[in-house]
């Protein structure tokens, strides 16, 4: 028995049901169902953000917006010209949640619950008559005349058009290839770097603003680094782990770093400066008190690794010790060795070759009535509300298109 519908979105998460709420509001007559493999719909949106859910970002402008994303740059401006992250707001205080904006620009529902998020999709889609059905994973998609007919275990649909909003499903991508879509392989992206390393071994918690590069490479970033028992994390390692995700997967997550704990401030410069604390604190243990806004603890460290031990009076330090000084402060070389997810992100790099689609509609360039939203494509993003933006703007477009 075949189950006929105007429109089936198969995957029941963030991109699945804002594209489906998006459509039937436009178009009420509409016979719309959104088919999910799992028992239940909206598990990333219940976990993302500690609970909390970060839908989106603070940053309002669309050719500002794009820089937030490693893989999709290029191709999101129009598309975040039509709806961006102020839409995103709106739509969402339309649909009875309001939304609050945190110090680093994360926006979350104003209850702190991404609970709010799920009972408003939820209650969106009842009042559509949207139907919602668990358990129904596909096991193979056709193309028959003008219609396309999936097929789940216990169940055959006939549908019109398409949409696949299911994420990083790698089942869905062999299927696409199938029709000769090409798949850019799916590699990790936001993680953070696993170092043993006698500078930081006692130092989890400690942060500081930094500048990292990638030996080898022209990977940089800057922002807060975060010490934990594990190695290094906090924006400026998450952003390399966005920006360098194929890079760092060649590499076999085994690479050299390069910290500058004064971030601005060159090698040169923190030699000059480290000679005029020599003359102002003469008398005092070049150990003991942070001169430059590090944690005193970091200080002491990098001071011990620059051979100078920790009752040596700023006064007694040699030319030699001042610029192995200089060198840890502004250039300490880390061996990474592996990797590890960060929090509950699972973002990976990778999905639908993003020259196959029309970013006008979202539909494939290749099969008509067939459209993509969300993270199937190769498209991702840095934390922080940028990789949910994605999944409204394209559940947007591709409502706008039908």
């Amino acid at each position: 028995m075949n189950q006929n519908f105007d429109i089936i979105i198969v995957g029941g998460g963030a991109a699945g049901f804002f594209t489906a709420i998006n459509i039937v509001e436009k178009n009420p007559n509409l016979k719309v169902a959104i088919l999910e493999r799992g028992n239940e719909v909206l598990s990333k949106v219940r976990i993302s953000g500690g609970g909390r859910c970060n839908v989106t970002h603070a940053c309002f402008e669309p050719n500002e917006l794009v820089k937030f994303y490693p893989r999709g740059e290029k191709e999101l401006r129009g598309p975040f010209h039509q709806f961006c992250s102020g839409d995103t707001v709106e739509w969402f205080s339309n649909h009875g949640v309001e939304l609050k904006i945190e110090d680093d620009g994360r926006m979350f529902p104003v209850s702190n619950s991404s609970q709010t998020i799920i009972d408003c999709f939820i209650q969106a889609t009842q009042k559509l008559g949207i139907a919602v059905l668990t358990g129904q994973s596909v096991q193979s998609i056709f193309k028959k005349d003008n219609f396309w007919k999936i097929e789940t275990p216990n169940e055959n649909y006939i549908t019109e058009k398409l949409i696949l909003a299911t994420g990083s499903n790698p089942k869905i991508w062999e299927m696409l290839q199938t029709f000769g879509h090409a798949i850019v392989n799916p590699v990790p992206s936001l993680f953070t770097f696993n170092i043993k390393d006698p500078r930081i071994k006692e130092l989890p918690g400690v942060s500081a603003q930094v500048s990292v590069k990638v030996k080898d490479t022209k990977l940089t970033s800057t922002g807060p680094l975060l010490i934990t028992h594990w190695g290094m994390s906090g924006p400026a390692i998450l952003k390399l782990s966005a920006w360098g995700a194929r890079i760092l997967f060649e590499k076999n997550y085994q690479f050299t770093i390069f910290v500058n704990w004064l971030n601005e401030i060159d090698t040169d410069d923190a030699e000059k400066i480290l000679k005029e604390l020599k003359q102002e604190h003469a008398k005092k243990a070049a150990s003991k008190k942070s001169p430059f806004g590090l944690s005193d603890r970091l200080w002491e460290s990098l001071v011990l690794a620059s051979n100078i031990s920790d009752d040596t009076k700023w006064a007694d330090l040699s030319k030699i010790q001042l610029q192995n000084l200089a060198n840890q402060l502004t250039n300490s070389s880390f061996q990474v060795n592996g990797k590890s997810t960060f929090k509950e992100e699972f973002v990976t790099a990778g999905g639908i070759d993003l020259k196959e689609i029309n970013f006008k509609t979202m539909e494939s360039k290749l099969h008509e009535n067939l459209y993509f939203a969300g993270e199937i494509v190769n498209i991702d993003a840095v934390t922080g509300g940028f990789n949910f933006q994605n999944a409204w703007t394209s559940g947007f477009i591709v409502a706008n298109a039908i």
